[in-house]
Parts: structure tokens; C-alpha cells; sequence
């Protein structure tokens, strides 16, 4: 078989609903590993916050901060930080607001107040083993790949309009995603596939989120897990089972991979 390269989301892809990592799923990707392809991660978070996962995978390879920080087999082949006069500006507004921002380097995460109920309720569904401290001056003078901004839905309109610098995700109903404008999981993909010399058709993309929708569009041989949500299934090639159901073993054979 052709060598492919294949990229799983993390939460609810190889992680399931519990923030676990289903046996299955640990077959499977040793699997494909044995077969000689080449096993990539590509999402939201930062490096610093699965390391435990790529450890327990073998995996060195990863899209993370949805397409800012690339690194191929362990070393950086494409960085795309946010625009620091923009960030500052988006600062002094969320501060007007009394919305508290997270600023994330590749390693580590600062928050701009010393604490904020909404910090700790989103944040806690990750399940992270690190938490973030108080840092309100992080994003001075050092690359930041990715913002968190903590605001309820409706009020996210007003940052839309306001920053056409960033591009605003919901991944939480109290915390959006704010990125470089035009960066997303698909533009860190085709970064690493052209470092890597393969051919896109030679990608393989699973995941669920709306941060998703641009790599399985983007991607031939995308998969929808059977938890994601309708616009994702929409974006995506081929659906699988849910992912607390075995969704990448299942999604993997589907495709032919396994």
C-alpha cells in the first residue's frame, strides 16, 4: 500500500467523551504505524497540552493551535503567530467587556485576570493536568499562536466586527478560539504534507468540531465521527460510529486503511 498520512482531531476523535483514550483507538493507530504511514495529530491544542497523548502514541508530528504551529517529526516547519498590535487591542477590549482572554504559546498558557469562573468551566472539560496561570503581559514581546477569548455567543459579534485581524471559533458556549486571520487546521496541513513531499490525495483527515471543517473539507479522504456535529458531517467525504463506539477503528477500515 501507498505510504498515506493520516490526522485525528483530539477531543472527541482519539479522545472520547471521558477525555480517554479507547483501546481501540491505541490499536489502530499502531496499526497504521506498522504499515509504514505516517500518523499526525491536527488540533486546537497546544503542543504543552498533549504531550502525555503523543508519548503514549509515538507520534512527533502535529498541527496544533488549529493550523499555527506545525511541526514535522519533532521539529517546527511552519509558525504563523498572531498580529501583536492586534492582540493588544483585543486585550484592552475583552478588559472593557469583563471578558478574561488566555494567551498560549507553544509552551505554555497565561490568562489576562487572576481568575474567572468561566476560565475554570470551560477550561475543566478538557481535563487538562496543567492549568493556566496568571500572566496578563504574556502576549508582549514573545509569538502567541492562539488566543481563548471567554464571551457568551451573542456577544461574540462585536469582536467578529471589531478584528478582522482574527478569525473567532466556538469550541465551548462561554470560550472561543481566536486565530490569525485565514489560519485553520487545513493551511497547517498543507504546510506538512508539501514539508513532508507527499501528495494531498495521499491525506487522510478524521474529526467532529467546528474547527474541523475546514481540514475535511480540504482534505480527499476526510471522516465525520458519528458524534460530530451536522456541519462537520456535512464537510466531510465518509462518516463513521460514534467515537466511544470504536469510531476510528471503524472509520480506518472504512476507508481501507486497516
Amino acid at each position: 500500500m501507498e505510504k498515506s498520512i493520516i490526522f485525528f482531531d483530539i477531543d472527541g476523535t482519539l479522545l472520547d467523551d471521558d477525555k480517554r483514550l479507547p483501546a481501540s483507538t491505541k490499536e489502530a493507530v499502531f496499526k497504521l504505524k506498522e504499515l509504514g504511514h505516517e500518523v499526525a495529530i491536527a488540533t486546537g491544542r497546544g503542543p504543552f497540552m498533549f504531550e502525555d497523548l503523543r508519548e503514549e502514541l509515538g507520534i512527533d508530528t502535529y498541527v496544533s493551535f488549529n493550523g499555527q504551529y506545525v511541526v514535522l517529526r519533532g521539529k517546527p516547519v511552519h509558525r504563523n503567530p498572531m498580529n501583536e498590535r492586534a492582540l493588544e487591542q483585543i486585550t484592552l477590549t475583552a478588559a472593557e467587556d469583563n471578558h478574561p482572554l488566555i494567551y498560549m504559546d507553544p509552551f505554555d498558557m497565561k490568562t489576562s485576570v487572576p481568575e474567572h469562573n468561566w476560565i475554570d468551566e470551560s477550561m475543566g472539560t478538557l481535563k487538562l493536568s496543567k492549568k493556566p496561570s496568571h500572566g496578563p503581559d504574556y502576549f508582549r514581546n514573545r509569538e502567541i499562536y492562539q488566543t481563548l477569548l471567554f464571551c457568551q455567543h451573542e456577544e461574540e459579534v462585536r469582536y467578529e466586527k471589531a478584528f478582522s485581524e482574527f478569525d473567532f471559533i466556538r469550541w465551548h458556549p462561554l470560550s472561543v478560539d481566536v486565530l490569525p486571520a485565514g489560519g485553520s487546521k487545513a493551511k497547517g496541513i498543507e504546510k506538512l504534507v508539501s514539508a513532508m513531499g507527499l501528495s494531498i490525495e495521499n491525506a487522510y483527515a478524521f474529526g467532529d468540531g467546528l474547527n474541523d471543517i475546514e481540514m475535511l473539507s480540504f482534505v480527499p479522504n476526510s471522516v465525520a465521527m458519528g458524534n460530530a456535529v451536522p456541519e462537520v458531517k456535512q464537510a466531510a467525504k465518509y462518516e463513521t460510529i460514534h467515537v466511544n463506539d470504536g469510531g476510528i477503528m471503524h472509520g480506518l477500515k472504512l476507508v481501507g486503511l486497516l
